[in-house]
């Protein structure tokens, strides 16, 4: 068995294992979307889904910065409803 790939969160700055976290990605229209498989082209960011760290996000707008571009608070919504 190979290494587990680690990430880290954008909110908490913690590593962790890539499964625990959720990842967010740029779509090629220039939306963003949340990527459940984690395999989908276009830039990325991984966040806890623990409450906390959601909304640590949605309150500085880090996954706008993490990933340059608009962040729809559905997609906060989002996260927040399957943490």
């Amino acid at each position: 068995m190979g290494k587990i790939p680690q990430r880290m969160c954008i909110s908490c700055r913690m590593m962790k294992d890539k499964r625990e976290l959720v990842r967010c990605r740029v779509t090629p229209e220039g939306g963003v979307e949340i990527d459940p498989t984690g395999k989908k082209s276009g830039r990325g960011a991984y966040i806890c889904s623990a409450t906390e760290c959601v909304k640590r996000a949605r309150k500085s707008n880090l996954l706008a910065k993490a990933l340059g571009a608009e962040v729809g608070s559905e997609i906060y919504d989002e996260l927040e409803k399957n943490g």
